[in-house]
C-alpha cells in the first residue's frame, strides 16, 4: 500500500508544474494592439491641430512629433503583441496537455490504491471501480495531446487555426470536467463500500458549456473586441478547474494516508 500512496503523492506534486495558474493580465496581449489602432488616428488629429491652429502659425517642427512617435511605437506594439500572442497560445495548449496527462496518471494510481484497500478489507467494489476505469479509458482515447508549438505558430498566421484552438480549449476542458466528476462520484462510492469516509469537496464553480458559434459571431461583429472576453474565459476557466483539484486531491491523499497507517 505504501507504494501506491507514494505514487499518488508524486502525481499530486506534479500539479505545480502541470496545472499552471495563468494571470488574467494576459488579456493585455489583445488590449494593447487594439488601443494602439484607436490612438493612432488620434495622433493625426493632434498633429493637424498643431499644424493648422486657429491663431498665428507656429514653427512646423514640433507638429510632427506625434506622428514620428506613432510611426515607431505602433509597429513596435504590433510586433510585441504578435510575439507574445504566440507564447500565450503555446502556454494555453501546453497546460491543457500536461493537466490531462497528469490526471490520467493520478486516476490510474488512485484505482490501484483503492483496489488494494478493497482486497485487504475483503470488499467487492468492482462495479464502481469498473466505472472509474471506463472513465479513464475514455480520457485516454479522447484527451489526446495537441502540439502546443504547431498550434501556436498556425494560430499566429491563420484565423481558422486560432478559432480552432479557442474551440478545443473551451470544449475539451468542459468535457474533461464532466468525465472527472463522474470519476470522483464513482470513486467516492467505492471508498464508501470499503468503509473509508471520504469528504469529497463540493465543486463551487462548474465550467459551462460555452457556445463556440456564439462567441465567434460576437467576436466578428465587434471587430475583435469580444475576443478580449473570450481570452479571459480561456484563462479563467482552467484556473478555477485547477483550484478544485487542489482541494479534492489534498483531501483524498489525506484520507488514503490515514487508511494506510
Amino acid at each position: 500500500m505504501s507504494v501506491e500512496i507514494e505514487n499518488i503523492r508524486k502525481d499530486v506534486r506534479m500539479r505545480v508544474e502541470t496545472d499552471s495558474i495563468m494571470s488574467i493580465a494576459w488579456i493585455l496581449v489583445y488590449v494593447i494592439p487594439i488601443l494602439a489602432w484607436i490612438l493612432f488616428p488620434l495622433s493625426f488629429f493632434i498633429a493637424g491641430v498643431t499644424i493648422f491652429p486657429p491663431g498665428p502659425t507656429p514653427p512646423p517642427g514640433p507638429s510632427v512629433i506625434p506622428l514620428l512617435i506613432w510611426a515607431v511605437l505602433l509597429p513596435l506594439l504590433l510586433i510585441i503583441g504578435f510575439i507574445v500572442s504566440i507564447i500565450l497560445i503555446y502556454m494555453l495548449v501546453k497546460r491543457r496537455n500536461t493537466h490531462f496527462k497528469r490526471q490520467i496518471f493520478l486516476f490510474d494510481d488512485i484505482l490501484k490504491a483503492v483496489r488494494v484497500i478493497a482486497a485487504k478489507k475483503g470488499v467487492n467494489a468492482e462495479i464502481e471501480l469498473a466505472s472509474c476505469e471506463r472513465t479513464v479509458r475514455e480520457a485516454k482515447a479522447e484527451e489526446t495531446e495537441k502540439s502546443a508549438v504547431l498550434w501556436a505558430i498556425l494560430s499566429a498566421f491563420i484565423f481558422l487555426a486560432d478559432w480552432y484552438v479557442r474551440y478545443f480549449l473551451m470544449k475539451d476542458f468542459y468535457k474533461h470536467e464532466r468525465k472527472e466528476d463522474g470519476f470522483w462520484e464513482d470513486m467516492n462510492k467505492a471508498l464508501d463500500k470499503c468503509g473509508v469516509k471520504f469528504s469529497m469537496p463540493r465543486r463551487m464553480v462548474t465550467l459551462p458549456d460555452r457556445s463556440f458559434v456564439l462567441y465567434l459571431i460576437l467576436t466578428i461583429i465587434t471587430l475583435g473586441i469580444f475576443g478580449i472576453y473570450w481570452l479571459y474565459v480561456l484563462l479563467k476557466d482552467p484556473n478555477e478547474h485547477f483550484g478544485y483539484h487542489i482541494k479534492i486531491e489534498d483531501e483524498l491523499l489525506s484520507t488514503l494516508e490515514s487508511v494506510a497507517v
